[in-house]
């Protein structure tokens, strides 16, 4: 057994932390004096480094990349208690401590090249997928726990073993007896410090599959936590990105090296961060920590994922600060010419969501009127075709009506579910009989020229209920030019020619030997009637709305009884302040609508007469609004 030796503490080799004094000197002299800078006092430069981390989760990181650039396949870091004292444990089955000339775990090589790292010798040789460069992650242990073992076999087979205490610039190295050596390394940190015994298993495999999601997804690394504390087992998974992965953006690249994009364009949320990433490990876990990223299209909550730029210079002590040099100044200008086309996707975006949520506020906003004009006296509130759509419903939500509740018909006098109107107890019994006939939705309509439209096949039986079972169609153009998407489905997309003409349309159902055929026609025009400036804003009903942007008049709303659309002046001061909150929006937009609407209907009446009629409507609106 080789006998246990002990020594202490060295910083060794050429990047060393340097600690500079300037001296007074009274002996005057015009010669110019040069010399090296020099540390004063090792262990102070040793207790700056090893308390410069303020992360313990960025340490236990430190720990796993140790074990990564040793090649380990498997990895399990264990919380847990014993005699008392709260432990970390990591244990690997990597290649170990490199071995002395005697074979023996080079322990002292460790503990006295202190920013002397051997892995930045072995890059220059041409190593790749190693991390470490500074010599200091071990001592990360301090901002740990307060003493730290290493374990690890030699090449006789013996097992060795380092100690080292915070705060104590001795270390011990000692065999170990074991009954079997194991391949790889053993490190073990104990007590845990007071501060830190929370951070649990889960937070630990959370940390590591964002911090070195690049690391475990190349080395291909097991890690596995267990938390014995809360008796559950973690597998550490690198991170996967929610949303659109974009495409097609500007490579950037600088005389550095290049720079890795994956960026995903997701739902807007300020839990969205683009993380800084060097050699597969995250140096900054948002991009907008470093001033020049800090606006858009970075801060806008609306891009997820990684940049990664190897060539990056960081701060050794904590490996989570970018250094500001002319590395840094060719990455921030590569990332530029990336920031037009993000800035232009987003506003894509933002412009879809502002459509969207327009569509869902005027289907919300239509359908509550509908039920406020049913409920309030119909000889007061008979309105151009608003009453008309209701009629059939009418009954049903009059107070004074008393019977039973009537439903509203459909055009050609059938269903939503394309039944017969009939009674609503027969219909559970009614079922769909054999293949009929078959029919076009539309069988007439016009399409501008290279534009698309989708049409059904619509099947019934002899008694007109939908058919939808052991069906199968074929669409055909039996005159005129065109293309049709997917002829063998129910629904079928027709691009029109580039020029003008009659399109017949036809589509052959079958069922078993029952065969059905159904014809339209297609007008390809190349001049269409002005559309109208919003897809919701119908002639008759309800009228739709639009968003005019005027900043400083007072108008807030007007009726286009052309288009019969409301135009709302979203530059309004009242607009932006109840677009703050949705909920608030909507019943703001409510209100304009009540206001347009008494203003046409009661023309000639008084102030108070209409202030009056739009309380009467907005409270039977507002009470629908959902």
């Amino acid at each position: 057994m080789q006998a246990p030796y002990n020594g202490r503490l060295e910083s060794r080799g050429s990047h060393r932390i340097i600690v500079t004094k300037l001296k007074a000197t009274k002996r005057k002299s015009t010669r110019r004096r040069s010399g090296k800078l020099r540390i004063g006092d090792d262990w102070n430069a040793i207790t700056i480094i090893a308390l410069s981390q303020s992360n313990p989760l960025k340490a236990v990181a430190e720990f796993v990349e140790n074990s990564i650039d040793a090649g380990a396949g498997h990895i399990t870091i264990t919380r847990g208690r014993e005699r008392g004292e709260h432990y970390l444990r990591i244990i690997d089955d990597g290649d170990g401590i490199p071995r002395d000339e005697a074979g023996v775990p080079n322990f002292k090589y460790v503990a006295t090249h202190i920013c002397d790292s051997i892995k930045r010798q072995l890059k220059v040789d041409g190593a790749r997928g190693i991390q470490g460069e500074f010599g200091i992650g071990l001592l990360s242990f301090w901002t740990v726990g307060e003493e730290l073992t290493m374990t690890t076999a030699g090449a006789d087979g013996a097992t060795y073993q380092m100690q080292m205490r915070k705060g104590d610039p001795s270390y011990f190295v000692t065999q170990r007896r074991t009954l079997f050596p194991e391949r790889g390394t053993e490190l073990k940190i104990k007590p845990l410090l007071a501060g830190i015994r929370h951070f649990s298993g889960e937070k630990i495999q959370w940390y590591l599959a964002s911090e070195l999601r690049d690391r475990i997804r190349q080395s291909g690394v097991q890690i596995k936590v267990v938390d014995r504390h809360a008796r559950k087992e973690y597998t550490v998974e690198p991170r996967q990105f929610g949303g659109r992965l974009l495409h097609q953006l500007p490579e950037p690249t600088t005389a550095h090296g290049d720079i890795y994009l994956e960026l995903y364009l997701t739902d807007p949320s300020p839990s969205n961060r683009v993380g800084l990433y060097r050699a597969g490990t995250r140096v900054l876990s948002s991009l907008t920590d470093l001033d020049p990223f800090r606006g858009e299209p970075w801060a806008g909550g609306y891009l997820e994922g990684i940049v990664e730029a190897s060539f990056l210079n960081l701060t050794p002590g904590t490996r989570t600060g970018v250094i500001h040099d002319g590395a840094f100044d060719d990455f921030c200008r590569a990332l530029a010419k990336v920031e037009e086309s993000l800035t232009r996707i987003i506003d894509e975006q933002r412009r879809a969501e502002e459509e969207r949520a327009s569509h869902k506020i005027l289907r919300t906003i239509q359908k509550a009127f509908k039920e406020a004009l049913l409920a309030l006296p119909a000889e007061e509130y008979d309105w151009f075709d608003i009453q008309k759509h209701g009629e059939g419903r009418a009954l049903r939500s009059h107070p004074e009506a008393g019977g039973l509740p009537v439903t509203a018909a459909q055009p050609n006098g059938e269903q939503e579910d394309g039944s017969s109107p009939e009674d609503g107890q027969k219909q559970f019994f009614e079922y769909a009989g054999p293949l009929f006939s078959v029919r076009l939705s539309p069988q007439s309509s016009v399409v501008p020229i290279g534009k698309s439209r989708t049409y059904r096949a619509v099947a019934r039986d002899r008694t007109r209920h939908l058919v939808e079972h052991a069906l199968s169609f074929q669409w055909q153009i039996t005159q005129g030019d065109g293309q049709l998407e997917n002829p063998q489905s129910e629904i079928v997309t027709f691009t029109a020619p580039t020029q003008p003409g009659l399109i017949h349309l036809k589509v052959t159902a079958k069922q078993g030997e029952i065969v059905c055929e159904g014809e339209g026609m297609i007008t390809v025009t190349d001049s269409l009637l002005p559309d109208m400036k919003e897809p919701s804003a119908t002639q008759k009903g309800l009228p739709g709305y639009t968003f005019k942007r005027a900043p400083g008049e007072l108008w807030r709303s007007r009726y286009d009884l052309d288009q019969n659309v409301i135009v709302i002046n979203n530059g309004h001061r009242d607009f932006v302040y109840a677009s703050k909150n949705k909920a608030l929006q909507l019943r703001y937009i409510c209100r304009l609508f009540a206001k347009e609407l008494i203003c046409k209907n009661f023309p000639g009446s008084s102030p108070e007469q209409l202030l009056e009629r739009m309380i009467e409507l907005s409270l039977y609106t507002e009470e629908n609004l959902k």
